[in-house]
């Protein structure tokens, strides 16, 4: 039962839509009515106010951050299986992407799985930040650089911790990434998907 609950717990921290609930502080349109209809930092941007999509982004690191930090603090104390840490974040994760405050229709959760990652370890995820960093600007593309570091996640889990929960909630989140990321893929494929810093706004590959 406790496992349980903190799992829900995760999920509804998770399913917090910073996106909306930052535009609306800043008196801004609601980011699923422009761009690509992602309520996720990368399409508040679109908004050209970029205070409101830092803090969009800090806030969807944050939940998924917060939720495996409970988990850990709280969750032995009551009796919480240790498992319970690693999918209260993947719970937060699917929050977002999967939101029951926005009918499930979240972001992709590349700022999420980030908070979730730094909760699980925090040389871990930074060695993704540098990941998402180094490819970022090698190539100029976020997309690539969300998909690369979705993939290398779960990698450094197997590497450090081997096959346990941390490894399969990492590799869920990388799954989950993936197929959110579809249509940049085949944009990539194409050679149609926008760089970073291109003149018009890139296409959504985060939130």
């Amino acid at each position: 039962m406790t496992n349980a609950l903190f799992l829900l717990l995760g999920y509804l921290l998770g399913s917090l839509p910073f996106a909306v609930i930052v535009s609306r502080g800043f008196g801004l349109a609601d980011p699923r009515s422009y761009g690509s209809g992602n309520p996720g930092a990368t399409n508040v941007l679109r908004s050209g106010n970029k205070l409101a999509a830092g803090l969009t982004l800090l806030g969807d690191a944050l939940k998924g951050w917060l939720a495996v930090w409970l988990a850990a603090r709280f969750g032995p104390q009551y009796g919480a299986a240790s498992e319970t840490i690693a999918f209260t974040g993947l719970a937060a994760f699917l929050g977002h992407v999967f939101p029951v405050f926005l009918r499930f229709r979240g972001g992709k959760g590349v700022a999420t799985a980030a908070g979730v990652l730094m909760g699980f370890n925090a040389w871990i995820g930074l060695a993704c930040l540098g990941i998402w960093l180094a490819v970022a600007a090698l190539f100029r593309y976020s997309s690539l650089a969300a998909l690369g570091t979705a993939v290398s996640a779960p990698l450094l889990f197997l590497a450090t911790a081997g096959a346990g929960s941390f490894f399969a909630a990492a590799a869920i989140m990388a799954g989950v990434l993936i197929l959110r990321h579809a249509d940049n893929i085949r944009r990539l494929m194409r050679g149609e998907e926008r760089r970073i810093g291109s003149r018009k706004a890139p296409q959504e590959s985060g939130g």
